[in-house]
């Protein structure tokens, strides 16, 4: 059925309900008309007989939820493209006479055995005839499967490819991208449940192990770089790794304290949106054991800035 089909016509009218009338208000005012207008009880009337083809053709829209979406939404639009319902056949194309074939007769198929709609086979209290019926539905894909992989922490920053075996025995190959996080999912296009217009995907929920150095946050990269004392104090070019393998030189100005994070830009996830960052926190790191010299040496710094008190202000910021 053509859009301008559906803009001249209104479903609602015919049937005598309102835009908002809910499944069971359609289902109840087409049960009334059609035992009004059925053409068995009204012969030779030509009236009745196109008022029940508008009905019928009324009820096989509004009584599905996606051509009554689509209908409702061409009628606001002015018809302006043709109805994805165009191709179907409608009861008003496939004619009364197949829809309610044997409607009153005696001797024929039980009620719904043609393809009626189970719950109108007490409209007329049984007898459906077992012609081809005009409700016929939109081919439909099949549905979606769903499945889950874990992959390595280089998997995701550098994209892999993982096999899932089905409970058949068939392998499924699946591109995992470049950059991919943890929870994130991939949609195999074509690789789920079979339907009639084509099968539906396989939808893989990709579960990312934790690296013991690397940590990501966001495209960023966060990890921890020991220092000594004397390189946070007097300041030092450090060398830290990075995720491609190699080694970049980040420099520590002199004061640097312990827990302060300095940036390496583009060091870290590349994804096809660009790359983040790399944050290399630094941590000052205290000897365990001092030889006598550097026990000495320590000594002697601490003698030359007895003056500096860290926790000068602590009381003052400890006040309630």
């Amino acid at each position: 059925m053509a859009s301008q089909d559906w803009v001249e016509k209104d479903f609602y009218a015919i049937l005598g309900v309102a835009k908002d009338a809910s499944d069971a208000d359609i289902k109840k005012a087409y049960r009334k008309l059609a035992r009004k207008y059925h053409p068995d009880t009204n012969s030779g009337d030509a009236a009745a007989e196109k008022k029940f083809k508008d009905i019928s053709e009324a009820y096989s829209v509004l009584s599905d939820p996606e051509e009554r979406q689509q209908y409702d939404a061409i009628r606001a639009m002015g018809g302006a493209r043709f109805a994805p319902g165009a191709a179907r056949g409608g009861p008003a194309n496939g004619g009364f006479e197949d829809l309610f074939g044997g409607l009153f007769g005696g001797g024929r198929q039980p009620a719904g055995a043609g393809g009626i709609p189970p719950e109108f086979a007490d409209l007329f209290g049984g007898g459906f005839g077992g012609g081809q019926t005009g409700f016929q539905r939109t081919p439909q894909k099949g549905s979606d499967r769903t499945a889950s992989t874990s992959i390595s922490f280089a998997g995701s920053i550098h994209g892999t490819t993982v096999s899932l075996r089905e409970s058949n025995g068939n392998v499924i190959d699946v591109k995992i991208p470049a950059g991919i996080r943890d929870g994130q999912k991939v949609r195999q296009r074509g690789k789920g449940n079979p339907g009639a217009a084509g099968n539906g995907d396989l939808i893989i929920t990709v579960n990312v192990k934790p690296h013991e150095f690397f940590h990501r946050d966001g495209d960023n990269i966060r990890i921890h770089v020991p220092v000594t004392f004397a390189e946070a104090a007097l300041g030092a070019n450090i060398h830290v790794p990075t995720l491609d393998g190699d080694t970049v030189t980040v420099r520590v100005p002199a004061g640097t304290p312990s827990g302060r994070t300095l940036r390496v830009k583009d060091k870290g996830v590349k994804t096809s949106k660009g790359s983040g960052d790399l944050l290399v926190t630094i941590d000052v790191a205290v000897p365990q054991n001092l030889n006598k010299e550097a026990e000495e040496a320590v000594k002697a710094f601490a003698a030359a800035t007895s003056d500096a008190d860290p926790r000068r202000d602590l009381a003052a910021k400890a006040r309630l």
